[in-house]
């Protein structure tokens, strides 16, 4: 377990456990309106493994290819009726598939059982070890694999049809922290990365390596849902199981299901439905897991086969799915919608640079990285829009949402919390591929899944615009409004709005770059250059209430800026901060509040932060200002990755510093009152010249118009039942 709150969303103490009816298209039942529903429902695999060798690989850099099968490949459908419409559920397993491709595979599959396309969701299972049939940076098209595909995809939907028989349904949903991590990891501001086109832009980065001292921290949260829909007829017999969870990939030698397909063989096994007439359909379809893998880089690397990986996922599942229960009716809707969105283009300067190295390639394949980002640019430049398709669809009360892209925990995360219907599902690499789609405060950090290409090709906006378009047809197949985000107090929270703050920033925000004041007095602040948002907090229900996980923000060469009204001579910073950067790093590790003139010369102001390798290494300081200022500083040693909670209070000249807790304070003495003149500015994460921005994670900051007193603030503290180091702390 990892500390409180995720014992209180653990595999058995979160179970979900509830019914639902099924969602069918239209335009195939027979039932009149006013009916009672008569759910029916049909399942088929379809073999899609490759006859002739050999062929193309996706899933890498480069291209590679395959000349054996090592396990087979399988199209699955799942196909509903209600007796007034009907649709199919198809995933397939390959790393990805053009919307073209799956155009064509809809139309067949349309002459065949009459289903709308519009009704026919298709998604790939992401496996890196299947033929390629879609290009991606280094590795082109097997084509030959490629022109067979869209007929058995058909071939899957059409058997599926034909094994329609009365049924009924049920769903569960459980937390499995265990078997996702977030992969994408923030660097340090020294070792600082060059991306493909020479830039240093690189402070977040795919696979760091386990315990590698030059990055520090998730860039993001997880999401940890493994959900499951099953099937089943009103005997008993199962007819098919529909897994969903947000793990990208184990792992496995070409051509392989990967992981994918050993979850619906093991899964199957456990539930007994391999020896049904005909067999249980298990598949395993994709979350969003475009920053999220299996390994756990924070500790040290442990041997794991995909064996015993999968073993453990599938038994999540089914201690998930002896708990469904199942009912016969339900209202049925679903929704597709289509949006066009830019591709990031180079510039003149770019595409020239891409165009000279092209001539010297003469027409072979990528041999590297600069060679697969220059061919990459062309290809932008011919197609500047994508027209992308988005589904929704409401199973009862729960909801599936359909993304043609490969999407962080954090956009899933922010879709669940903010959609109609509760639980919702969803399932990424949907109706085509259109690359990553990095939340806008990910682009600044850049890295890998940031880089304009065939693989994260659209618009910096692309990700609130697709989660804006999703959460409308949410609404429209629930007829309910999206939900909003609203903070928990727990009785931390409480204690600090009891003593009347004039801002209080929970931080605890999943999107954007405003920071919601939850004071009521409206000194909202903005989240400014590199800041990861939603990553856990320090873990307590104190803060936001029992069966939640606290967030907070991490920031990474950015900060937070807001202005308060009311500030005076007399006023006091609380906070809770986890750094994350070694204390020898630099001369100052990290500034952590600073109070004064956006810009002013020598940095002029209160300024709190954490001593370096110049002086105070690894200690509290307080200073006012570089040039002709005070500076003060504390004892204790600041832990490492550990969160801490931190206070100043200043009344008149007399300045005190607190950290954890404690009655007498860390720093004491007196420093001069710096005149704000009416435009002072609080900041958080860093100072007003951007000096030694702090590099970890600020939470629950308050700012007040009076100085505590120490016995006030040791009641804050006291408010925290449990105090618990964050994830990957040494």
């Amino acid at each position: 377990m990892r500390g409180r709150s995720r014992s209180k969303l653990g595999i058995v103490g979160c179970l979900l456990v509830a019914t639902f009816g099924l969602l069918v298209g239209d335009g195939v039942g027979e039932a009149r309106a006013g009916e009672a529903t008569v759910l029916r429902a049909g399942a088929a695999a379809v073999d899609i493994t490759p006859v002739k060798f050999p062929v193309i690989v996706n899933g890498g850099f480069l291209e590679r290819t395959a000349d054996k099968a090592h396990w087979p490949l399988h199209a699955r459908c799942l196909a509903l009726d209600d007796g007034r419409a009907r649709v199919a559920i198809a995933v397939v397993d390959t790393c990805l598939m053009p919307r073209e491709l799956l155009d064509e595979a809809k139309a067949i599959a349309h002459r065949a059982t009459g289903i709308p396309t519009e009704r026919m969701l298709i998604s790939a299972t992401h496996t890196h070890s299947a033929p390629s049939v879609m290009g991606a940076l280094g590795t082109g098209v097997d084509e030959g694999y490629a022109r067979t595909l869209p007929g058995k995809i058909a071939e899957a939907i059409e058997r599926a049809c034909k094994n329609l028989a009365p049924a009924e349904v049920g769903w569960a949903v459980v937390k499995d922290f265990e078997h996702t991590n977030c992969r994408r990891w923030i660097r340090r501001p020294d070792k600082v990365d060059v991306d493909p086109f020479g830039g240093r832009t690189v402070r977040a980065m795919m696979h760091p390596g386990y315990q590698n001292p030059d990055y520090l921290g998730p860039a993001g949260p997880v999401d940890a849902d493994l959900s499951i829909v099953s099937v089943r007829s009103r005997q008993g017999r199962p007819i098919a199981v529909l897994a969903n969870y947000s793990m990208h990939y184990f792992g496995a030698p070409a051509v392989s299901s990967d992981y994918y397909g050993l979850f619906a063989d093991k899964l199957a096994g456990l539930i007994g439905g391999e020896k049904a007439e005909p067999p249980l359909v298990a598949m395993m379809s994709q979350g969003t897991a475009g920053d999220l893998h299996w390994m756990d880089y924070a500790k040290p690397k442990k041997s794991l086969t995909i064996d015993v990986y999968t073993e453990g996922v599938a038994r999540v599942g089914y201690g998930a799915y002896k708990l469904i229960t199942y009912r016969r009716d339900a209202s049925i809707d679903m929704r597709e919608k289509a949006m066009t969105l830019r591709r990031r283009v180079p510039d003149a300067g770019r595409l020239a640079w891409a165009k000279a190295i092209l001539a010297k390639m003469a027409g072979r394949i990528p041999r590297d990285r600069v060679e697969v980002y220059a061919r990459e640019q062309v290809m932008l430049a011919e197609e500047p829009t994508r027209e992308l398709k988005l589904q929704a669809v409401r199973i009862g009360e729960v909801g599936i949402a359909a993304i043609p892209c490969e999407v962080y925990g954090i956009t899933g995360l922010r879709l669940k919390a903010r959609s109609p219907l509760r639980p919702t599902i969803n399932v990424e690499l949907a109706n085509g591929c259109e690359g990553y789609i990095p939340p806008p405060e990910q682009h600044v950090l850049g890295g890998y899944t940031t880089w304009p290409a065939r693989s994260a090709a659209l618009e910096v906006e692309a990700e609130l615009k697709i989660v804006d378009a999703l959460l409308g047809l949410l609404e429209e197949v629930s007829g309910k409004s999206r939900r909003a985000i609203v903070e928990v107090d727990g009785t931390y929270a409480k204690a600090v709005l009891a003593s009347r703050p004039l801002a209080y920033w929970r931080m605890g925000e999943l999107s954007g770059s405003r920071v919601a004041d939850s004071s009521g007095n409206g000194n909202h602040g903005t989240y400014e250059g590199g800041v990861a948002l939603g990553l856990e907090g320090p873990e307590s229900a104190s803060f936001c209430g029992e069966g939640r996980i606290n967030r907070a923000a991490h920031f990474a060469g950015g900060r937070m800026k807001a202005g308060v009204k009311g500030l005076s001579d007399a006023y006091t910073a609380e906070m809770w901060f986890c750094n994350y950067l070694p204390v020898d790093a630099r001369s100052v590790t990290g500034y952590l509040f600073s109070l004064g003139r956006d810009g002013a010369e020598g940095a002029r102001g209160d300024q709190l932060g954490i001593g370096g390798a110049g002086s105070a290494t690894g200690k509290v300081f307080y200073r006012n200002g570089d040039v002709g200022g005070q500076s003060l500083s504390g004892k204790a040693d600041v832990r490492p990755k550990t969160w801490h909670h931190l206070v100043m209070a200043r009344d008149g000249k007399a300045v005190k510093v607190y950290l954890d807790g404690q009655v007498m304070p860390e720093v004491s003495g007196e420093a001069d009152v710096v005149p704000g003149g009416g435009a002072a500015w609080v900041l958080l994460g860093g100072r007003s010249d951007g000096l030694a921005g702090f590099e970890g994670r600020i939470d629950e900051a308050a700012v007040y118009g009076r100085a505590l007193l120490a016995e006030e603030i040791a009641r804050h503290y006291a408010a925290v039942e449990r105090r618990v180091a964050v994830k990957g702390a040494s």
